[in-house]
């Protein structure tokens, strides 16, 4: 989809842009599909603020996306493609044979009219779900499982997409969109193509006022706060910092590493970083 720039007539024109959506379907969402979303602005159960900067945002109706692909065997016509407000991927609406509907992640070059399928033994076609094992190494793929049956759970923002570098006994070797290479078993299914809306890395969002429809909050920096509100706040004129970048509370950021260590680490054979 082509990226379409403004006339700078304000401020906020000037540099912002968004996508032509010529071929995203103007009907309203599959009704029983959805459901309404309960905001949190980042709150937890007891009311406390747990994830900073979140709140307000447009109005949202959740769609339900299949990521399990688990309706095995029956084809499915692809009826329409939508724009999704929870996520950057556009989703496209099935309709199989016996009637039901779902929708699923499209996949770059999917079309209107076509005709997909999930099995164990499927065509290597875009859109079409398999198990690792029948993948053919070197194809792109997303909406991959990191668990058999649990549904996809790598690839799946806009653009993404998983190689299938080499297939070791029962564990296929994938290569991920941030360098990491990391075994899954061969059992899981993924969805053979690259998630569509390639674009959507190349917008600029032009002005504060949509990042507030998107529900994301101001960000204010530590050097301009007080010392009572910031360990890098204070100091005569403009100063900074004087020490590490942290959060209010004390806690390295820009490179400390947070991830703890997991039972799966031994999958990953060569990190991102």
């Amino acid at each position: 989809m082509p990226v379409k720039r403004f006339k700078p007539t304000s401020p906020g024109r000037r540099f912002q842009t968004v996508l032509i959506n010529t071929d995203l379907s103007k009907n309203r969402p599959e009704k029983s599909l959805t459901k309404g979303i309960v905001k949190s602005g980042g709150r937890n159960n007891a009311g406390r603020v747990t994830s900073r900067r979140r709140g307000g945002g447009h109005k949202r109706l959740y769609r339900f996306i299949d990521f399990k692909r688990d309706k095995r065997e029956i084809p499915a016509k692809v009826q329409t493609i939508e724009y999704d407000p929870n996520r950057t991927a556009r989703i496209a609406l099935l309709v199989y044979q016996d009637g039901e509907k779902r929708y699923i992640l499209a996949p770059n070059d999917l079309k209107t009219g076509q005709t997909i399928v999930a099995g164990l033994k499927v065509d290597v076609k875009v859109g079409n779900a398999m198990p690792l094992k029948n993948i053919p190494e070197g194809t792109q793929v997303h909406n991959v499982e990191l668990k058999i049956g649990k549904g996809g759970q790598l690839g799946r923002s806009a653009g993404s997409s998983i190689q299938v570098m080499a297939k070791e006994g029962s564990y296929v070797l994938l290569k991920l969109p941030s360098g990491e290479m990391r075994k899954v078993h061969n059992n899981c299914f993924a969805t053979i193509g690259q998630v569509g809306n390639i674009d959507a890395e190349n917008i600029s969002i032009g002005k504060a006022g949509r990042s507030r429809w998107l529900g994301r909050r101001p960000k204010v920096r530590g050097v301009a706060m007080n010392p009572i509100d910031h360990p890098m706040g204070g100091g005569e004129g403009k100063s900074s910092g004087g020490r590490h970048p942290c959060t209010p509370w004390g806690i390295p950021t820009k490179g400390y590493r947070t991830r703890t260590r997991k039972s799966s680490d031994k999958y990953i054979t060569k990190r991102r970083k």
